[in-house]
């Protein structure tokens, strides 16, 4: 609503109603159905639900159990998720730390990550050399970079999770080598 000077009204909106267990559990299906997401980060968004609208229910809520519940139905994959996401990432040239960060964020369990993480690893050296392709690091620089650039080129390829040796090999390269996995 706007006052007669342009100047906006309070809302007159009332605040939701505080959440009780069925309310959770279609609040849970409508998060699940909208975004592809894991255990832990669905008992996260059901916990701060309840802590902006409130509880009525009977027995304490148990986001963890309603996201345990939502898994066990086939609507939350912890394992197809950290695969998805594990794959995403290292297509965008991301390394294995920056991988086991990305899936230990999401609140993946290890024994969920694990295979994800040694696809990763496998891939160490044609993720980094796609890294370097796109950020034009090395051997896909246009001109050899000066030592300021290649320290910074350097850095660049640690963020992204990469192994020193790797990073130190492909900031070397002259432009135009081509990338050997030895």
């Amino acid at each position: 609503m706007w006052h007669k000077h342009g100047v906006p009204t309070p809302s007159r909106r009332s605040p939701p109603p505080p959440l009780d267990a069925a309310a959770l559990d279609r609040l849970a299906l409508r998060y699940v159905e909208r975004f592809a997401t894991t255990r832990g980060r669905l008992a996260d968004y059901l916990s701060r639900k309840l802590r902006e609208r409130g509880w009525t229910g009977e027995a304490a809520p148990d986001p963890a159990a309603v996201a345990e519940r939502m898994a066990g139905r086939g609507y939350v994959d912890d394992r197809g998720y950290a695969a998805m996401k594990g794959a995403a990432l290292t297509r965008r040239g991301l390394g294995a730390r920056r991988v086991a960060d990305t899936l230990r964020g999401a609140g993946i369990a290890a024994d969920d990550a694990a295979p994800v993480l040694e696809e990763a690893r496998e891939q160490a050296w044609d993720s980094a050399v796609a890294f370097a392709r796109r950020k034009r690091i090395g051997p896909f620089a246009a001109a050899p970079a000066e030592p300021k650039l290649r320290e910074r080129q350097f850095a660049q390829l640690l963020r992204a999770g990469h192994a020193m040796d790797v990073a130190r090999r492909l900031v070397a390269m002259a432009p135009g080598e081509l990338p050997d996995p030895e």
